[in-house]
């Protein structure tokens, strides 16, 4: 009885916090955004997570969570429930953050240029003010 009574909480706690909670509705659109201006970055393939998810704890191992990645492995069978899930929202996850920094990195690298280019009195301010806002509407 004891037993089952943790291995119904485990279920439980797995159930409702064990899975990744995948991107909000802004970052979907932010990360859209990336893949149409072929600015992403695919650190992880989300069609593999979800595959790997239908082995024990392989949604979660692949997606970087490793201790849901355990507990998954040791409700496997019943994991494949949700794994697959978690592993696809996990990949995205992964994919939405490399994809945001490195839109970062290009911002920067591109107004770093801007700022020197003033700086050595190459661009007055106007065209700086210009270029600075191409620099924005491109990323």
């Amino acid at each position: 009885m004891y037993a089952l009574r943790n291995l119904s909480a485990a279920v439980l706690l797995v159930l409702t916090a064990g899975c990744a909670s995948g991107l909000d509705h802004t970052q979907e659109s932010e990360l859209a955004g990336y893949r149409a201006n072929h600015l992403d970055v695919q650190e992880k393939s989300p069609g593999l997570a979800a595959g790997l998810g239908l082995l024990p704890g392989g949604g979660s191992f692949y997606g970087r969570a490793y201790g849901y990645g355990v507990v998954n492995l040791l409700l496997w069978p019943l994991s494949i429930i949700w794994d697959p899930v978690s592993g696809y929202d996990a990949a995205e996850s992964i994919n939405y953050q490399a994809s945001k920094a490195h839109v970062a990195s290009l911002k920067r690298r591109d107004m770093d240029r801007l700022d020197a280019k003033l700086s050595a009195n190459e661009i007055d301010l106007k065209t700086y003010t210009l270029e600075k806002r191409k620099v924005d509407n491109l990323y």
